[in-house]
């Protein structure tokens, strides 16, 4: 069987990044997570992921400046990697304000697990 994509969880919140977590285990995923936009940073200066999903509030760090400095990355495999941003406010951003933070795609909070599922496997084929 092929090799387990990559995915780092960026989210703040211990209950949300554990659910998380599970699901896409169980899916086969082999996952990472880190609370803060610094920390997502470190991450994937260390390490290729072949998905991020990140939350757009979060401390040290914010999802869309986060994902600005993402796409800067001097590595073009890192800084094309897909990020799916998970808001609970997505009412407060255009869709334009998500592509031009370059984000890929957004989920609304509360989670709908499925529809977290089916995009991961959509952006990791």
């Amino acid at each position: 069987m092929s090799t387990y994509k990559k995915v780092l969880i960026a989210e703040d919140s211990s209950v949300i990044q554990n659910l998380t977590k599970k699901i896409l285990e169980f899916q086969n995923y082999k996952i990472s997570s880190v609370k803060n936009g610094k920390d997502v940073l470190k991450a994937v200066e260390s390490e290729n992921y072949d998905i991020i999903l990140m939350d757009i509030n979060m401390p040290l760090m914010d999802g869309m400046t986060c994902a600005k400095e993402i796409r800067k990355n001097p590595d073009a495999i890192k800084a094309k990697v897909p990020i799916v941003a998970i808001t609970g406010n997505a009412k407060n951003y255009s869709d334009k304000d998500f592509v031009d933070a370059g984000i890929n795609e957004y989920l609304q909070k509360p989670l709908d697990f499925d529809k977290l599922v089916e995009t991961v496997k959509k952006w990791t084929l």
